[in-house]
């Protein structure tokens, strides 16, 4: 039976750029998630007639919000529901899963790297037609329909059954339940040389994939270990939990620490790997060898061409602001087009669309290609694999081999957790102010040649975006500042560092950055402003 629910509106409800993310309690208030998806539907019209994806991580909580959004979906007219078998999709699956279906948009139940549990958090990810996160005009029309919203639809029924796959009707809107891996595995097959990673774990090349508990666990068993040949264990924390078995599911040194503990032991594997929550970030380890993820996006542009799926060539790269100039000194040697977008995938897609782009990447642990609209964990882990099986050298080996080609970029993220909001800001207003008269001072070693506010004007769409500072060095080092929208709560403070070698190639990487650290603390005033002397995190 349709209800018309009156509701009152919540004010919090503004997208970052990876969606609406919030502590789990947040969104388990009565209507909050209702208000959310209703203020979608009306922000784009209404979802008569059309066909929707819907999937998620896992997480706690995804199971209620799910039933949710099928009830509303059929009660607002909509004609299709794809959803992945037990409410599983990762996120490059379900960018796959609707672009493969023509889909008009699909929602990600996801917070991505963060925690989840009771305690954790929740969050609901937008794809639009084109597969990618949407536009920021979007998202500020569904925050100012959230804050005036006065009632919402949905259908008073039983819970659908979501463990068989199959069709099955909701009134007169079709429910598909999907294999949630069929279409990813098949992409990935479509793109990388199967047969020869095949060829190199039989040869005995070994494997550890971490999939934290998360759920790219099913994804990784049955192209890793079923399909590719990988000795069976290979894959680790492979069941999907609702609260990831208490880990925070980053692949990064931190929160991945089993993985990288294995990966400098003397048990250590050939390589090791690991995916976040939703499946779109990847952190890539050699034996007692950690790649950072801008040197690991340089390494897989300047080897595209040892990847069938790229062997017609590639239209361009780009990075976040904030990622290490490494990429660029790829493109410039081979002749293509080069980018720096503000922090977050969505820029990156209209550089897709318009095929100014083939691959991109951000600092923070994700890569990806145009065959979806979205980074992919296990996409960037194929290529390293059909990379290591082609060339027949270490993970190790390749690294160094391009550090020696194109010189090294020293690189460090610096977080700056927890801060006050209001002083976070502040900070950040006030070293803007400054920047002008920061340019020929000598801080130590380093002599500032130009700072200024990072601005992205879009070649597509002719949109312009402020994202972040910088300040730039006469030996070509930089420091970036600029705040997260990834939390659920509170502020941080993301300092980037980086520094350029040809020759000093040493092996410390925090010692290497030691000095333009305490550089970036005494420009930003953080230490005065917030009493931190130090990072809270590395990465």
């Amino acid at each position: 039976m349709l209800k018309i629910i009156r509701t009152t509106p919540y004010t919090d409800q503004k997208m970052g750029t990876a969606g609406l993310r919030k502590k789990s309690q947040v969104a388990m208030q009565e209507n909050y998630v209702e208000n959310f998806i209703q203020s979608i539907f009306d922000a784009i019209g209404g979802v008569n007639g059309k066909t929707f994806i819907i999937g998620g991580d896992g997480r706690f909580y995804n199971k209620v919000a799910i039933q949710k959004i099928i009830k509303m979906s059929a009660a607002n007219g909509m004609k299709k529901l794809i959803v992945g078998q037990n409410g599983y999709l990762s996120t490059p699956a379900s960018s796959k899963v609707l672009l493969k279906n023509k889909a008009d948009g699909g929602f990600v139940l996801s917070a991505s790297h963060n925690p989840g549990g009771p305690n954790g958090d929740f969050g609901i990810k937008y794809a639009v037609a084109s597969g990618g996160q949407c536009p920021t005009s979007l998202s500020d029309k569904i925050y100012e329909n959230s804050k005036n919203i006065s009632e919402y639809k949905i259908l008073e029924t039983a819970d659908i059954d979501l463990s068989k796959i199959g069709s099955q009707k909701l009134e007169n809107m079709e429910i598909e339940v999907i294999d949630p891996l069929t279409d990813y595995v098949e992409m990935m097959q479509n793109i990388f040389d199967f047969e020869a990673i095949k060829r190199l774990f039989a040869g005995g090349f070994t494997f550890r994939f971490d999939a934290m508990n998360a759920v790219t666990g099913p994804y990784a068993q049955k192209i890793f270990e079923e399909i590719l040949g990988a000795a069976k264990g290979s894959v680790v924390n492979y069941i999907p939990l609702e609260d990831f078995g208490g880990l925070h599911p980053d692949p990064n040194l931190i929160y991945a620490k089993d993985l990288v503990d294995l990966m400098y032991s003397d048990k250590a594997p050939d390589m090791g790997a690991a995916n976040d929550g939703d499946g779109d970030r990847n952190m890539i380890l050699g034996k007692r060898f950690f790649v950072t993820p801008s040197d690991s996006l340089a390494i897989l542009t300047d080897n595209y061409k040892l990847i069938p799926g790229y062997k017609n060539g590639i239209f361009g790269v780009a990075k976040s602001a904030a990622t290490s100039t490494a990429v660029g000194r790829v493109a410039e040697a081979l002749n293509i087009g080069y980018y720096e977008v503000p922090t977050g995938w969505k820029y990156f897609c209209n550089l897709m669309d318009s095929d100014r782009i083939t691959f991109c990447g951000e600092e923070s642990f994700g890569t990806g290609s145009s065959h979806i609209r979205e980074k992919d964990g296990i996409w960037a882990v194929l290529f390293w694999l059909n990379i290591i099986a082609v060339t027949g050298k270490s993970v190790e080996e390749i690294t160094r081999e391009h550090w020696k080609k194109y010189g090294r970029s020293y690189y460090m993220r610096n977080d700056y957790d927890g801060l006050d909001t209001e002083v976070a800001n502040q900070l950040m207003h006030d070293l803007e102010e400054r920047l002008p008269s920061l340019k020929g001072k000598t801080f130590g070693q380093f002599t500032v040649s130009e700072a200024k506010p990072f601005i992205y004007n879009d070649p597509v769409d002719g949109s312009s975006t402020k994202n972040g500072l910088i300040v730039y060095f006469n030996d070509k080092s930089r420091i970036v500042y600029r705040l997260s929208g990834t939390g659920s709560s509170g502020a941080t403070l993301r300092v980037y560092l980086e520094r350029y070698e040809t020759e000093k190639l040493a092996e410390n990487v925090v010692e290497m950055l030691e000095g333009l650290a305490d550089v970036s603390r005494q420009i930003g005033e953080i230490t005065e402003r917030t009493g931190k002397t130090k990072a809270d995190l590395l990465t």
